[in-house]
């Protein structure tokens, strides 16, 4: 499986992560969801050049351009509610994309331990096309493989691109072992070393959907 790390380079990127973890910052939702969002549009132009391309020719008013366009068929799913903006950055670059969405959320058994529940599933058929999974946050990897089972039942993917803004190694390692080796890329932009006793991400940046939307009750 395939890891993409784009924080380990040098790019302005680093700075809009920085932004969303930064505790004063963040206290602004507007920038936060803005951030979330830029974020979303650099990965989805950095997923963009591992599609299959063609040359196309390409009507202009003086001639035929030959174009190399990409031919995937793609559709962005996201995990709701904090990937609402990240959604809105990747389709904001792939605006031919076809959309999903999934929500998936933690049910307290008590105070540390939950399990994840999916209720919501709005999907197109996914047979043979290149599927995006969103989520901001990747801390055990339980909703996003949750998500993936619900929207495999919309047909089998051809490639499957996992995209977070931070990681836990934990998840990295759970999403390895979990879904398919051989069609599946996660692309993140930084991988934190470990989880609290709530299962959030350390350093992290808090609650990514109370952040972006206000406190839930």
């Amino acid at each position: 499986m395939k890891i993409v790390n784009l924080g380990e380079s040098n790019s302005v990127l680093n700075r809009f992560v920085a932004e969303l973890r930064d505790v004063n910052i963040q206290k602004d939702s507007m920038r936060f969801r803005r951030n979330v969002e830029r974020i979303g549009e650099i990965m989805a132009y950095e997923i963009s050049k591992d599609f299959t391309y063609s040359l196309k020719g390409i009507q202009s008013p003086l001639g035929i351009a030959p174009m190399n366009t990409p031919d995937d068929r793609v559709v962005i799913s996201t995990i709701l509610r904090a990937g609402l903006p990240y959604h809105q950055g990747f389709l904001s670059y792939l605006d031919n994309a076809e959309n999903a969405f999934v929500s998936a959320y933690r049910k307290y058994k008590d105070r540390l331990n939950f399990d994840i529940h999916i209720e919501y599933i709005a999907s197109p058929r996914l047979t043979d096309k290149t599927l995006i999974i969103t989520d901001p946050m990747l801390a055990t990897g339980s909703s996003m493989e949750l998500a993936y089972e619900a929207l495999r039942t919309k047909g089998h993917p051809a490639h499957i691109h996992v995209a977070s803004i931070i990681a836990s190694k934990q998840a990295i390692e759970y999403i390895q072992r979990k879904m398919p080796d051989d069609i599946t890329t996660i692309w993140v932009a930084a991988v934190d070393d470990k989880l609290d006793d709530h299962s959030y991400i350390v350093p992290g940046l808090g609650d990514a959907g109370d952040l972006a939307y206000g406190e839930k009750e």
